[in-house]
Order: C-alpha cells, then structure tokens, then sequence
C-alpha cells in the first residue's frame, strides 16, 4: 500500500462485507445436491414485474429526458408521488419539496450526514449496526457512538441520551432492522424523536423496509407532528419494494433547507438519480401495490418458517434474537466465534452468511456470537434445509462453548 492510500480517507474504513463474505467461495465446489445456501445479502435477484420492465423499456426507446441529466432532487412527478403516499400512509403533512430522489437509500444516508455534520462530530448508531452507515461516518472523519442493544434488538433512549455531546448531530434508527430485523414500536420511536428534538439534534430513521413491515397501519406517528421536518430525516428505499436494486433509486425526506443543502452534495456526486430508474420507481408506486402486498405477504411467510423450524437448532444452543422483513439475527452456540465460522459454514454446509462481527464494534464480543440470516431469496424449503445443514453441524471442527444453551 503507498503512502497516498494510507493517508485516504477510505483507508480509514473497512472493505465492504459482501464483497469479502464472496471471497469465501472461491475454489469451493458445491455439488448438484448440495447447492450453495446463499443468505448473505439483503436484495432481491429476481427481475421487476415485466409489466415495469416494458415501462423502463419503452422508456428507454421512447422518452428522449430518460437519457438526459434531470433534476438533481429528482423527477418532479416522482417526488410528487411520494410525498402523496407518505401524507396517507403516516397520516401527516408532506409535500413534494420535502422529498429528494437519491441512487439509492445509501446515498441518502451519505446526503443527509453531508449536511449535519464536519469531521469530528457524532452520530449514535445502534449496535448491531448497518455496516455502510459505519463505513461512511469512518470516511468522513464522524466518530460513531455506539448504542449497545442487548438482547431485546431494541434501542433504550435513556441509554442513548447518556451518550448524547455537544458534538452529537443524530441518531440513527432502521426500522425494520438491517441486520438484527426487529420491528420498532411507535411509541419508542416517539420518544426517540422526543429526545432528539429536546437535544436539538436530528433523528434519522431508515425505513428501507418499511413495505414489508408486520404490523399494519403506520410504523410511527413522526409525520403527525405540524413541525416533523424539524427534526426528522427519513430515508427510503425503491429497491426492495419493486426489485429495482440495479437501478440505485432512493429517497430523502427532510425539511426543505436541508434538501437544499443536501442538493449541493448530490450535485458533486451523481447530479442526478437514475431517469430510468425514477421512471420504473414512479409506474410501481402508481400500478403495483396488489403486487407488493403480495410480495409483503411472501416475506412474512418466510419470517413464519424462520421461527417454525427454530426447534431444530434450539436444542444444540442456537437462538432467534430477531426476525423481520428480510433478516433474522441469530445466536449460535459455538466455543469459536462467527467471523472464523463463517468461512467454515461455506466449506462444512455450503451455507454463506455473514457474521455479526461485521455489524458489530471490534471490541463488541456479542458479534461473534452471532449470524445474520438474509432471507429475501430463500423459500421456505430453502428455509427448512437452511436449518437442516445448520442442525448437522458437528465434529472436532465445531466444538460448543460451554455457555452454548446461553448465547
């Protein structure tokens, strides 16, 4: 490594977790009735509906502005249809200047904290956290203050008002959780906006999975409030919902001073979201809710068979921290920890995953406690023979802690 590379501001970051997790599959075979069990990322690989397709298509052949730079917040028909669907869905006021469209939700993140933070300040992330929203505050020199979440999966605010400094700018929520899949109640996301507003700094909530939520009805009340956008920064995720992963296509909505201030970073960075993409976003928001609702039902079936085939692991020591939208957190009862499994789980049970050490601080030992099991590609025989390998597991190479029935 040269001494320029060193001295970059990525070096201060970590590689990105997928692309190591990849890296174990080199040179293993997998054979045809045993095929790899692939649980380690988080989007979809399925193609959109082909009716989108055919819209995005035609598009493409057709609209000459789909080819072209646009807006740098956005398509206006598309910012529109959003801050339309927020106002009935969280049963408050947003209007369409209080939405920028993003490639995609990590830019959103990456936008936000432009325009809250300089090097040196904080932000409080819940432990286990979303490794990219840690990797963008190392790069930009903002110090991550970790919120340990214990085993409930669940945020405490006291605990998170004890860590709050003159240099704090924002917490951080994703709800529903990546990676650990808990579902945040409204009234503990309440309190978190109670307490963010009393210490003037921002609350930002990842709703990246919000279509694919349990509950019915608003996750949160946030929008409600006459002066939400005080406070408030939420971000989205096209990607999930209408399998646009390719096409980097989020959203921001925040007050409309911090849009502007987020349209100055947006303009260095891409200038404008994907035409293309924001076309397709638009057509799925408009035309396929049936479709995502039974898209939301698919997904809480395979959270279902998660927690019915949990009696095969339980038993050995495994247990089930969390389980919702597309992950489920689990504990698993061996003496080494996830990080030197993992690999090994390639090897021993053509099962890729990822380790909680890559969700964790380094000096958090419940990381290596624990694996996320991303679960959106994966049906519920996929499910059963997941838990099948995982229950088989034995021999001098995975030895129990001697704690392993109390992970």
């Amino acid at each position: 490594m040269t001494k320029d590379i060193q001295m970059s501001r990525t070096s201060h970051s970590f590689a990105p977790p997928v692309m190591a997790a990849r890296r174990w599959l080199d040179g293993v075979h997998f054979p045809e009735d045993r095929p790899l069990i692939n649980v380690s990322q988080a989007a979809p690989v399925d193609l959109p509906p082909e009716e989108l397709r055919r819209v995005i298509a035609e598009a493409a052949l057709h609209q000459p502005d789909a080819h072209l730079y646009g807006a740098v917040l956005g398509r206006d028909e598309l910012r529109t249809e959003v801050a339309m669907q927020w106002s009935a869905a969280y049963n408050g006021v947003v209007a369409p200047e209080n939405v920028a469209i993003t490639s995609g939700c990590n830019q959103a993140f990456c936008a936000a904290l432009a325009t809250l933070c300089d090097e040196g300040d904080e932000v409080i992330l819940p432990t286990p956290w979303y490794f990219n929203h840690k990797m963008w505050c190392d790069m930009t020199g903002v110090h991550t203050i970790p919120l340990p979440c214990e085993a409930s999966l669940l945020p405490d605010p006291e605990r998170a008002a004890s860590l709050i400094t003159p240099r704090t700018r924002a917490i951080v929520l994703v709800t529903p959780n990546n990676p650990g899949g808990a579902e945040y109640p409204a009234d503990l996301v309440r309190v978190f906006f109670d307490l963010a507003r009393t210490r003037g700094i921002a609350l930002i909530i990842d709703e990246t999975y919000r279509d694919f939520d349990a509950r019915s009805g608003a996750p949160h009340d946030l929008f409600t409030d006459p002066d939400w956008a005080d406070t408030l920064i939420q971000l989205y995720s096209f990607s999930k919902a209408y399998r646009l992963t390719g096409h980097r296509v989020g959203a921001m909505t925040a007050s409309i001073e911090r849009l502007s201030e987020a349209e100055k970073y947006l303009d260095c960075v891409t200038i404008c979201p994907n035409q293309l993409g924001q076309i397709g976003a638009l057509w799925g928001m408009q035309n396929l809710s049936r479709w995502l609702a039974g898209e939301r039902a698919e997904i809480l079936d395979r959270r279902a068979a998660i927690a019915q085939n949990m009696p095969k692991l339980a038993a050995q020591g495994w247990q089930l921290k969390g389980a919702g939208a597309y992950f489920a957190y689990l504990a698993h009862p061996f003496a080494e920890g996830s990080d030197v499994l993992a690999p090994r789980l390639v090897r021993d049970a053509g099962v890729l995953t990822l380790p909680g050490t890559m969700f964790t601080p380094t000096d958090d030992r419940s990381g290596g406690r624990h694996f996320r099991i991303a679960f959106a590609n994966v049906d519920r025989a996929g499910i059963a023979a997941l838990f099948d390998r995982l229950a088989a597991l034995d021999g001098p190479g995975w030895p129990l802690a001697p704690d392993a029935t109390n992970a």
